[in-house]
């Protein structure tokens, strides 16, 4: 999947996402953040989406959300401004492949049902780990490739129309675990019926 197809995808998603993909996704949405909430700090939210998240951050937490979709922050910022949510310290327009930030900036950084959607999803997590300080976790809420049943056949059937769906629904878990960096702390299956799964990856101190 290219930027340019992600770019016109969400462009047409963005008006109903929140009671399509959001509603499926809520489940992920909620035990990321409800995560996060127990160790405050700085949060980096890549993909951010139309801010589906941002009011269930806990007001300690300082959070800049990314997407590379115009729609989708359009309807974020309203949201942000609606509802006054002040430790939403900035939205921006970015490629999460190429992150506008020094590195060791963020305590933490989510991942919520994006890296099923980037380009390159590699790339993005060399980005993660790179502006993730030292002792800090990256929080992932997403679904994976099934290895068997109906579920997978399903997969098998959709992935050619990646560029359509606006995501990829043959996605293998391994594709963001490669980090030397980043160890695997939590990986746990979601609802609904296990179709998600809820990862925390640390990035250790240096010695």
């Amino acid at each position: 999947m290219d930027i340019k197809s992600v770019e016109t995808s969400y462009a047409r998603w963005a008006p109903v996402y929140d009671k399509t993909f959001g509603a499926v996704t809520s489940a992920g949405r909620r035990r990321t953040v409800e995560f996060i909430n127990t160790h405050g700090g700085s949060v980096l939210e890549v993909g951010v989406g139309t801010g589906l998240s941002l009011p269930d951050y806990g007001t300690n937490i300082a959070v800049t959300g990314i997407d590379f979709s115009a729609d989708m922050l359009a309807k974020a910022r309203r949201r942000v401004a609606e509802k006054g949510l002040s430790n939403v310290t900035a939205l921006r327009q970015m490629d999460a492949r190429q992150l506008d930030f020094p590195d060791n900036s963020f305590d933490t950084v989510a991942a919520m049902h994006v890296l099923s959607v980037v380009p390159e999803p590699e790339r993005v997590m060399a980005e993660i780990e790179r502006v993730l300080r030292p002792g800090g976790k990256v929080v992932i809420s997403n679904h994976f490739k099934s290895t068997q049943g109906v579920l997978a056949s399903i997969e098998k059937f959709s992935a050619p129309f990646a560029n359509v769906l606006g995501w990829h629904s043959d996605f293998a878990i391994e594709r963001v675990l490669q980090e030397e960096g980043l160890r695997v702390e939590i990986q746990q299956a979601l609802p609904p019926f296990g179709m998600m799964t809820f990862l925390v990856l640390s990035k250790p101190h240096r010695n």
